[in-house]
Formats: C-alpha cells, structure tokens, sequence
C-alpha cells in the first residue's frame, strides 16, 4: 500500500492550501503543463478531452438556437482597436502587441486579439446593407491572448480558448432577446452538464462589459466560498455600431443604425469544474462531460479468463457508456488512485472470485460506495448510476452554496461573515458605485450580479445606510 500513499500524498489537502491543492490536482491528474512562456499552459491529452465535451456540448447548443461558426484573423490593426474608445480603455493593459514582420518594423502596430469586438464590426460595416441582411448570428471557436499580470492554469491565463459569439439585430428588443437566450444557454451547460449550479444577473455598471450597454452574468461558487464568473452575455445597444458606421436600410427605406451583443465561455469553466467538485483524491468529473465514466480495473488480472472477461466487459458496454479498461502491469492499489485522481465517475472492478459469481463491484467517484451488481444487469444499472452521480454533483454543489451564503445588513456584519463562513454575501445596495468602491477597497469583496430574482432583505443599503435599490451577490472571487 506504500505505492498508492504516495500516490495519494502528492495532492495538498484543500484544507491547508486551497491554491496549492488546486495546482496539485491540475498537474496530477494530468489536465495540463506549463507552458514555455509565462501564463501560457499547454493543454494534456485528458485536459483537453474533458474540454472537447464542453465544447461540444456549447457548440451543438449554439447551433440549434440558429447560429453560425466563422472564423476571424488573430490580428487587429492598432487603428481599428482605437474606434471604441471605452472598449479600447477597458483592454489596453492587457493587449499583447505584434512590432515586426520578419525583419521589417510594421507600420502600424498589430494587436493579438484579446477578443474580437471590433473585427466583427469592420465586418458588419462592410456586409449588412439591408434589413434583409439581418439578423447576423455569427460565433467563432478561437484562442485569444490577454497579458495577466497573476496567472493560473484556466482560471487566469496569457492565452485561453473560447468561444464568442457576435451578433447584429434590427432592433434593440431582438439583441436584448438574443441576450437572455445565450445566458440561458450557459446556464443549461453549467448546470446540466457540469452539474454546477449558478446564480444569473446583470452585472454593475462597474463591472460590466467595457463598451456594453450591459452585462448579464452566471456567477457560481467555488469549494473555498470564493466566485467565480462562468459566462458572460452582452448588450451593446447601438455603441459599436455607431462608432463603426453600421447601417441598415429597414423596411421603409430609412437608415438605421444595428443593435448588437457579444457573448463568451472559455476554458475557464474548467477552473470551476476542479474547485466545485474535486476534493482531496484529485478530480472529480460529473458523467455527462466525462471522456472516461467507467474504467474497468482486472483484479488479478494474471489469471487465467481474467483479463478476457474484462475485454468482454468492455465490448458489452461500449455503446452505452464512455468506458475502458487499465490492463497495465500496475498493481490495482495504484489504478485505484488514478481512477480517483482523474475523477472516473465510476470505477468497474471484475476478479476471479466476481466472475465465478457473474457479478462485478460498482465504486462510486463522487461517494466511494460499492455497489455489487449482476453482468446481466449491468446495461441497465450503469447507465443509472451515472445519472444519479450526475444528480448528487449538482446537489451537493447546491447545498454547499446554500451553505455558504450570508445575508449581511451592515459592513460589520460582512467582515464578520468574510471570517467565519466566507462566501456569497445577499445584500441590498444603493446603486452608487462610490459605496461598491469602498466596499472592494476594504475588504477585497467585489459585486457579483445583480440577480433576476430580487428578494427585499432590508430597505437600507448595507454599506452607507441610504434607501436600497435592488439586492446585490457580493464575493471575494478568482
């Protein structure tokens, strides 16, 4: 058993060092490497699998709600980033700048896109004429750079892949529509597919979009009550269009600017997937998104029929499940660590005491029971299990949240929430942003959103005492 202690010991528990355990487990489940210039992170084989199935799962969703993938240059001209004066403002510190061709100085500097805004507007300026061009319902599959100053593997990197959608609508009820629809998208993978559950809501004006008319947000929680922001979906009203000249003809022959929106998930929410489920044996990975739900582990697997069996198995399942077999030399102690370090929904174990009893043992990632289950049942039994693992991530995400969300009516009472059970913190504002200054600069706790399902939790704002406008999630977050 000293093998699989040690195995086990390579990840720090969260409850010493939450950041630390995270790299553990981003580096020991194999997700991803460092890569060779600060920021930037090489994506694994099972990283970028477990991503595949989030991308999918988002690109099928994009389709059916009648979009179209396209795809944009990298590089932006330092002129055409310039046009939008707070879209520029809000992503100057970020932008990495290309100088030089070869061994010629450019004569105008290139932006590596840290999104791509205005290349869709150069776009739209170009190709929408009439009303009969409209709407445009444009996404692209893209990596973009952004130069951090802090960097974490997904969480915060020089470089991520994303998806962005860029739209342009007749009117501003159809971009406001639009809006909604692709939050709700994101919502429907979060929680669905991800098992994590988020708040929605609009953004502050603050916090918002650089260059939105306004922001709505999925917000979910992380295991150490810290935020994290999951989906963004933007309104842009008329702002892009009119600082791009992007015009249509309507019905009556009269000139009218567009109304656009902008919306984006990136391999951030693979962050989230870690520090929602995982725990102190590595990942855990809910089953609609996972490449492997079941691995089967040959106990004694140098017996005679062991191993065929297990193939058998195998085959059997193939068509239900996402499933494969470790038939290494390694002792079963160890694939049992791996299984839990890379967060195998479940784990199949067969051996010859198992085969003599037409049966199999059934281990559960997300609880550790066993289960012992007959072959014959198996196609039916497998299936459900995942399914009720699928559940229990989300409900136990939800507890966890519920858990560690405070109402707060005064800045007394958010310190001492922030000490004793960190995490969202309910309570009503005033809407002056010089009170949300102060109340990041003093405690490090930011606005989440404002969600769309108000409750009324006092008639005073928590931080100056003056009339509240609305209830507001506040966090300290990633």
């Amino acid at each position: 058993m000293s093998k699989n202690k040690q195995f086990v010991e390579k990840i720090t528990a969260m409850e010493d060092d939450f950041a630390q355990w995270y790299t553990d487990v981003v580096k020991q489940a194999e997700l991803v490497d460092y890569g060779l210039v600060r920021g930037t992170m090489i994506m694994k084989p099972y990283g970028f699998a477990i991503w595949e199935n989030v991308r999918d799962a988002l690109d099928r969703k994009i389709k059916e709600t009648g979009h179209s993938n396209v795809a944009f240059p990298l590089f932006i001209p330092e002129s055409l980033l310039e046009k939008e004066k707070d879209h520029v403002e809000g992503f100057a510190p970020e932008v990495a700048w290309v100088t030089h061709g070869g061994d010629e100085e450019l004569a105008e500097r290139l932006a590596i896109r840290p999104t791509s805004e205005v290349l869709f507007c150069d776009y739209y300026s170009k190709n929408i004429h009439s009303y009969r061009d409209l709407p445009k319902l444009y996404n692209q599959w893209a990596n973009v750079v952004r130069w951090e100053k802090t960097t974490r593997p997904f969480l915060r990197s020089s470089e991520f892949h994303w998806q962005e959608g860029h739209t342009a609508h007749a009117t501003d009820e159809e971009a406001a529509k639009e809006t909604d629809q692709m939050l709700n998208v994101y919502a429907d993978l979060a929680e669905n597919y991800l098992a994590i559950p988020v708040i929605k809501g609009r953004k502050t004006e603050m916090e918002k979009f650089a260059g939105a008319k306004y922001t709505i947000t999925i917000e979910c929680m992380m295991h150490d009550g810290k935020a994290l922001q999951a989906g963004t979906s933007h309104h842009f009203g008329s702002g892009f269009a009119e600082a791009f000249d992007i015009t249509y003809l309507d019905k009556d022959g009269k000139s009218q600017f567009v109304h656009q929106t902008s919306w984006g998930l990136s391999t951030r929410i693979m962050g989230a997937l870690i520090m929602v489920h995982g725990d102190n044996r590595g990942l855990v990975v809910p089953p609609r998104i996972a490449p492997t739900q079941a691995m089967i582990i040959p106990i004694a697997q140098h017996k005679e029929g062991v191993l065929d069996k297990a193939y058998d198995l195998r085959d059997k399942l193939a068509d239900i499940v996402r499933i494969d077999i470790d038939a290494s030399d390694k002792m079963p102690g160890w694939k049992f660590n791996e299984c839990e370090m890379k967060g195998y929904p479940v784990r199949i174990e067969i051996g010859p005491k198992d085969i003599e009893k037409n049966q199999v043992v059934l281990v559960r990632r997300d609880t550790n029971e066993k289960e012992f289950v007959s072959i014959d049942e198996l196609e039916v039994r497998l299936p459900a299990l995942l399914e009720e693992i699928q559940q229990n991530l989300f409900d136990k995400a939800l507890a966890h949240r519920n858990e560690k969300t405070t109402v707060v009516k005064s800045m007394d009472e958010l310190e001492k929430a922030l000490k004793e059970n960190p995490g969202f913190l309910k309570a009503m504002w005033c809407g002056d942003e010089a009170c949300e200054e102060k109340i990041k600069e003093e405690t490090q706790v930011t606005s989440r959103c404002i969600p769309f399902e108000q409750e009324k939790l006092a008639d005073t704002c928590f931080c100056c005492g003056k009339k509240a406008k609305e209830m507001v999630y506040w966090a300290r977050a990633y």
